[in-house]
């Protein structure tokens, strides 16, 4: 599949296609590390939104600034920035979620030294009419900051013409998605995981071709129904910059059917409103979707969008996967995890860092989960 492998191309080495873009297309790379990132403004400003994973190599540039109990995606994130693998970045879009994204943020704007660096602070609760007058505010104060720092206008046309793009790009990875679901064997979860990751960094003019090229191809060979009786399994969490867990998971007997995660679904799931004001319809769907932790809409919310996930994806079991020290995942834990055991549906709980545990240690955890299911 040649769509399928110039995305796992971009995937294995986001730096260096993100250093080709402004070659390539005369286009500014924005940074960010959050699905809140109002990529849409970026885009109708004619730069490109590049999300963030963090090195996956030793920390030392970074310790000097962050304390070591800080998430591996704060650490690596500045680690990158220090060390200059970031240099084709024109600036960075903060969105501000948990503590350490937050504190991250003055830190880097310290110490990076990027062109410019844009602070966007949404609300936490977002189940109140003066939430969204809220969002609706600094979505524009950001759109304001964008402009000055790109040196462009952003038009409704222009705002609107990338509302249109940012829907289809939503829409073809649902559908994907879907269609995996029915039939695990159209794509691996691993190539899955590089094909979200993908649409996460690359120019989306180039992107969404792509992705309907690939649908395509996989839609011409999918079956309506699947003859795999493999355990079918679901990722809930925060980041995941790992597909070798996508592959352990596989080679233990299990299917990934579905995710939850800032990695997956979450970048994607809801549209945008095409026939209303497009700042407020951009804030209407982040108050729509359902929430991460670091965001509040009401405490069973998150529980129950969970059990429902399952049951609607036939799995038959959850994976926890977060992310060591992410506070914000591990505060919901304990009630997630009581909903799924209330509901019947078993559950681990799998924490990462820049580096997996030895492959031996994380298929032996699979397997005993995959036995269970069994």
């Amino acid at each position: 599949m040649d769509a399928l492998k110039i995305l796992k191309a971009a995937a294995a080495d986001p730096y260096e296609y993100g250093a080709t873009i402004k070659a390539k297309t005369g286009k500014k790379v924005v940074g960010n590390f959050c699905t809140y990132t109002p990529e849409e403004l970026i885009y109708a400003a004619g730069a490109v939104s590049f999300r963030l994973f963090g090195t996956k190599e030793d920390i030392s540039l970074a310790d000097k600034h962050l304390q070591s109990y800080c998430c591996s995606l704060v650490r690596g994130g500045l680690e990158d920035a220090l060390r200059g693998n970031l240099s084709f970045l024109a600036g960075t879009v903060f969105p501000h979620t948990c503590d350490s994204i937050q504190r991250l943020s003055d830190i880097w704007r310290l110490n990076a030294g990027f062109p410019f660096h844009i602070d966007i602070v949404l609300p936490v609760k977002l189940d109140t009419l003066s939430a969204r007058t809220y969002m609706v505010d600094v979505l524009a104060g950001c759109k304001t900051d964008l402009e000055t720092a790109l040196g462009v206008q952003i038009t409704p046309e222009r705002l609107q013409h990338a509302i249109s793009i940012y829907n289809d790009i939503r829409r073809t990875l649902g559908d994907i998605y879907r269609m995996r679901s029915a039939d695990p064997s159209v794509i691996s979860a691993g190539d899955l995981y590089h094909v979200i990751k993908a649409s996460m960094i690359m120019d989306r003019d180039e992107l969404l071709p792509l992705l309907n090229a690939l649908y395509a191809e996989l839609k011409a060979g999918a079956k309506a129904v699947s003859l795999n009786a493999s355990p079918r399994v679901l990722l809930s969490g925060g980041v995941c910059n790992h597909p070798d867990i996508y592959d352990a998971l596989e080679s233990s007997g299990a299917q990934v059917v579905w995710d939850d995660l800032c990695t997956g679904t979450r970048y994607f799931e809801g549209q945008i409103e095409e026939n209303i004001d497009p700042v407020e319809a951009i804030a209407d769907r982040y108050i729509s979707r359902m929430v991460c932790p670091a965001k509040h809409l009401n405490v069973t919310a998150r529980g129950e969008h969970l059990v429902h996930l399952a049951k609607v994806q036939n799995a038959a079991g959850v994976i926890f996967l977060f992310l060591k020290f992410c506070d914000p995942h591990s505060f919901d834990y304990p009630y997630l995890k009581k909903f799924l055991d209330e509901a019947g549906i078993p559950n681990i709980l799998l924490e990462v860092e820049a580096q997996l545990p030895a492959d031996a240690q994380l298929r032996t955890r699979f397997d005993t989960f995959v036995d269970m299911l069994n």
